[in-house]
């Protein structure tokens, strides 16, 4: 099983842009379908954005489409989420995820292995 660590996380003001990476390990990356989601105070997790072992399919959420963009390196083990034009509502505990079978899913329970989140905090 991968492991997962995220980082990038911080305090942003609104209308700025945070870039998120996270870094695997254990695991043969380059076969893992990736995914970003986000848990907000009170809220249920959420899907943000993901991409396919092999970076040719992304899908977002509607809630970032336009201003996230979620890309992979293979050879440095990283998935990464750039999101711009941050608003309060993007303020959230955000998570990598891997899914073993490559896809690119915006389903929680198809991944395998999770981080343990970077916090986004935007202030208005």
């Amino acid at each position: 099983q991968v492991q997962l660590v995220e980082s990038g996380g911080g305090l942003v003001q609104a209308g700025g842009s945070l870039r998120l990476s996270c870094a695997a390990s254990g695991g043969i990356f380059k076969t893992y379908g990736m995914g970003w989601f986000r848990q907000a105070p009170g809220k249920e997790r959420e899907f943000v954005a993901s991409i396919s072992w092999s970076g040719g399919t992304t899908y977002y959420a509607d809630s970032v489409k336009g201003r996230g963009t979620i890309s992979r390196d293979n050879y440095k083990n990283t998935v990464f989420l750039q999101l711009n034009s941050l608003n309060p509502e993007d303020t959230a505990v955000y998570y990598c995820a891997a899914n073993a079978a490559g896809w690119a899913s915006n389903q929680g329970y198809e991944y395998d292995s999770w981080g343990q989140g970077t916090q986004v905090t935007v202030s208005s």
